[in-house]
């Protein structure tokens, strides 16, 4: 849903770094060139086998601190489910920033230090860590919650301006999965995502940012 809300639906070169094994592929058919890279050789295997008949797709396998790319080669770059593996998320954007070319967009997901659940948390005393503190927090090992202002500093260092934000997740409750259908649950997303973007109360949020000249 934020991903269709934000990512333009034709374009010429796009990469999807983090693709796991081209779960998104569809939502890049408008594309006329479209490179999906992931660190996993199993995911790797398996892109390459449900997208071999379609010429436009390339599986690669690399790094998304070090992508195989000159700058400004696409026109498009998405990522998605990623930033929250790395305790620094300015390695991974540095890298979005400058293979995106001026002009083209860059559509992110991360996941959201300063959510309402974590907030709940810190009042009640069942979390030390402040969610309006700056900087990146373990929540488990190898995964971190990044804070809206450090990931806003990062883009806008490395050449990226916010255009859109959406908050995403925003139902993520077992309860509210047993108590309510999904349809319902799926329509008042919809709905708010765009509005409380800015405020960013979910546990995820996607953005659409350009690549400045």
């Amino acid at each position: 849903m934020a991903i269709r809300a934000l990512l333009p639906a034709r374009g010429g070169r796009l990469i999807e770094v983090g693709a796991g094994f081209g779960r998104l592929a569809d939502e890049y058919r408008g594309y006329r060139e479209v490179v999906l890279l992931d660190s996993s050789e199993v995911h790797v295997a398996a892109a390459r086998e449900s997208l071999a008949g379609d010429p436009r797709f390339e599986v690669v396998m690399g790094n998304a601190c070090a992508l195989p790319y000159p700058d400004g080669f696409f026109d498009a770059t998405v990522c998605v489910r990623v930033l929250h593996h790395f305790a620094d998320p300015g390695l991974v954007l540095a890298e979005l920033g400058r293979v995106t070319r001026p002009g083209g967009v860059v559509v992110l997901e991360y996941a959201n230090k300063r959510n309402l659940k974590s907030m709940g948390r810190r009042l009640l005393g069942r979390q030390r860590w402040s969610p309006f503190a700056l900087g990146s927090v373990e929540y488990k090992p190898f995964h971190f919650d990044h804070a809206p202002v450090g990931v806003r500093r990062n883009l806008h260092k490395f050449g990226l301006r916010i255009e859109c934000l959406r908050a995403a997740s925003l139902f993520r409750l077992p309860v509210l999965a047993r108590l309510l259908p999904l349809s319902i649950l799926v329509g008042a997303e919809r709905r708010l995502q765009a509005p409380l973007g800015s405020i960013t109360p979910g546990p995820s949020v996607f953005l659409r940012a350009r690549r400045v000249r």
